[in-house]
C-alpha cells in the first residue's frame, strides 16, 4: 500500500502576509517559502520585510519574495499594495492578515489613544485587507484568507479588554465574509495563537509591539504564563505557522468559516 503524502499545492501560489517582518508574520513567510510560494510581504518597516526576504533567499526554495510598505490602517494605502503585489506576481491566490497591536493594561488605566490603535490597527487592518483583495480572488473564482485573531477574542483576556473586543471580531468578520463568498470558491478561516514571544535574537522596529512589551516577561512573569498552558510551554511562531499553511492549502479545501486554537489547551472552545 502506498505511502499517503499531503499536497498543499503552494507551489508558485501567490501569498500576501501583512506583518511579514517579525514574530508570527515571519514564521509565516518562512512557511510559505518552505513550500515554494511568491510571496509579498506588506510591511510598515520595510526594513524588517527585507530581512526576512534575505533569510528567505537563503532557504533556496524556489521561493520568492517582494517587500511592499504597507500601512494597513490606510485603505488607500492597503489598495496600493494590492495593486503592487498583483503587478509583481499576479492574482493573488492567499491573504493572510497578521498583523496585530496593543499593550497590555487595566482597561481604566489605557488611554484612549491605545484604544484607538487597537482598533485600527488589528479590526480595520483585517477590514481593509480582504475589501481590497475580494474582487480579484472573486473575479477567478479562487482565494484563501487566513485572519491571525487571539484566543482574547475567544475568551476575553485580563488586560486586554479592547485587543479581545478586536480579535473577536476579526473571527465574526471572516465567518461572514465566509458566508458571502463561498459560492465563489472562496474560503476564510481564522487562526488564533496563544502568547508568543519573539526570541531574544529577533529585533523589532519601534513601531512593534514587543518593543514595548518585551519587558513584561522578566523576573519569573514568563514561567507563571507558561503554567497556564497544558504542555507548561509558550508556543513557538512556527507552529502557528504550519497552522495558517494549512488552512490556507488545498489540503483544507473543503474548511471555511472556522476558528482553529493553536495555544496549546490554553482555550477549548
Amino acid at each position: 500500500m502506498g505511502r499517503f503524502l499531503m499536497e498543499l499545492g503552494l507551489k508558485g501560489k501567490h501569498v500576501i502576509v501583512t506583518g511579514g517582518g517579525t514574530n508570527i508574520g515571519r514564521a509565516i513567510v518562512h512557511a510559505f517559502a518552505a513550500e515554494g510560494s511568491r510571496i509579498s510581504i506588506a510591511e510598515l518597516v520595510p526594513s524588517q520585510g527585507e530581512v526576512v526576504a534575505g533569510e528567505v533567499a537563503a532557504m533556496d526554495t524556489g521561493a520568492t519574495v517582494n517587500v511592499i510598505p504597507t500601512d494597513v490602517t490606510d485603505p488607500e494605502k492597503v489598495a496600493t499594495m494590492i495593486e503592487a503585489a498583483i503587478a509583481e506576481y499576479g492574482p493573488v491566490d492567499v491573504l493572510v492578515n497578521n498583523v496585530g497591536w496593543t499593550v497590555d493594561r487595566l482597561f481604566m488605566e489605557k488611554p484612549r489613544s491605545e484604544w484607538e490603535r487597537e482598533v485600527q490597527v488589528n479590526l480595520w487592518g483585517a477590514i481593509n485587507c480582504i475589501h481590497a483583495v475580494l474582487p480579484g480572488m472573486i473575479e477567478k473564482q479562487a482565494g484563501a484568507i487566513v485572519c491571525i485573531s487571539s484566543d482574547a477574542g475567544r475568551m476575553g483576556e485580563y488586560r486586554e479588554a479592547v485587543y479581545s473586543a478586536c480579535k473577536a471580531g476579526v473571527i465574526a468578520l471572516s465567518k461572514s465574509v465566509a458566508r458571502e463568498t463561498g459560492r465563489y470558491g472562496l474560503r476564510l478561516n481564522a487562526v488564533c495563537p496563544g502568547l508568543v514571544v519573539p526570541p531574544d535574537e529577533e529585533s523589532n522596529s519601534d513601531e512593534s509591539m514587543w518593543t514595548q512589551m518585551r519587558d513584561i516577561f522578566i523576573d519569573g512573569v514568563g514561567a507563571e504564563v507558561e503554567r497556564n498552558y497544558l504542555f507548561r510551554r509558550m508556543g513557538k511562531a512556527s507552529e502557528v505557522a504550519n497552522a495558517v499553511v494549512f488552512l490556507a492549502s488545498d489540503a483544507a479545501s473543503f474548511i471555511t468559516g472556522q476558528t482553529l486554537s493553536v495555544s496549546g489547551g490554553y482555550t477549548m472552545m
